[in-house]
C-alpha cells in the first residue's frame, strides 16, 4: 500500500543487488516516517519507512511462522499453484458478502489490494455488488486466471505509484497507466463495444471502480 524498505550502504555494496541506496549522511533513518533502522556488519543500513503506519514488524521463530497468529489464517497467495477457480470456488462459497469485498478478505485470498481487485473483476465482466456465493462457476472460471494475468502485469510494470511507492532500484512503478477501472470515474469503459463509463461506489469503506454498463454478472 505504502512505505518501503530502503538499504542504504557505502559504496557498490557488493552482495546486495541493485536494490540498495548510496548513504547520504548520518540523517538516513532519523526521519519522521522512518519507524525501524536496522545497522548490520555489512556495512549497511536497513529502514523501514512508513508515512501511513499500516505495517508492522515482528519476530517470530522460523518453525513457528505458519502457526503465527498472523499468518495461519491466511487465504491462498494468488500467483501461486495453490490458487485457481477450484480454489476460489470453494472459498467463496456460502460468503454473503459482495465479490469485490470477499476478494478482499485476506483468508480468501493472501495479498490482493483494491487495485488489483477491481482491475481483476473489470476484465471478468463481473459486477462488485454481486454477492460472491452467487457467482455463477463459469464466471469463476474467468475470474481466477484474470486475477493472476492482473498481478503478473502490475509485477512486469514495478507496481503501481500512485503515492510514493517505487520499485526495488528506486524508480516508479507504471501500472497506473494501464488501469481499465481504478481510479477513472466518469470516463468511458475501455472495453471494446461498451459504450458506458466507469463508475465509483464505496463498499465496506473502499472506493470500487467499475463499469455499470458491462460488468453485470
Amino acid at each position: 500500500m505504502s512505505g518501503r524498505i530502503a538499504v542504504y550502504t557505502k559504496g557498490n555494496g557488493r552482495g546486495l543487488g541493485a536494490f540498495h541506496y548510496e548513504i547520504a549522511g548520518g540523517e538516513i533513518g532519523r526521519g519522521k516516517h522512518d519507524h525501524v533502522v536496522f545497522d548490520t556488519d555489512a556495512p549497511a543500513r536497513i529502514v523501514f519507512t512508513d508515512h501511513r503506519r499500516f505495517g508492522l514488524m515482528t519476530i517470530v521463530e522460523t518453525a513457528a511462522l505458519e502457526s503465527h497468529k498472523l499468518f495461519r489464517r491466511l487465504g491462498a497467495e494468488p500467483l501461486s499453484r495453490q490458487f485457481d477457480a477450484e480454489y476460489l470456488k470453494a472459498a467463496l462459497r456460502n460468503k454473503k458478502t459482495p465479490i469485490k469485498s470477499a476478494l478482499l478478505d485476506q483468508h480468501v485470498i493472501a495479498g490482493m489490494g483494491n487495485i488489483y481487485v477491481c482491475e481483476a473483476l473489470w476484465r471478468s465482466r463481473i459486477s462488485p455488488k454481486r454477492q460472491a456465493a452467487r457467482v455463477k462457476v463459469v464466471q469463476i472460471g474467468v475470474l481466477a486466471p484474470a486475477i493472476k494475468q492482473v498481478l503478473q502485469e502490475a509485477v512486469r510494470a514495478g507496481g503501481s505509484s500512485l503515492r510514493d511507492h517505487r520499485q526495488t532500484n528506486g524508480e516508479l512503478g507504471y501500472f497506473q497507466k494501464m488501469f481499465a477501472a481504478y481510479d477513472r470515474e466518469g470516463q468511458p469503459c475501455m472495453r471494446r463495444g461498451c459504450h458506458g463509463r466507469i463508475k465509483r461506489i464505496v463498499q465496506s469503506g473502499r472506493s470500487t471502480f467499475y463499469c455499470p454498463t458491462c460488468q453485470v454478472y
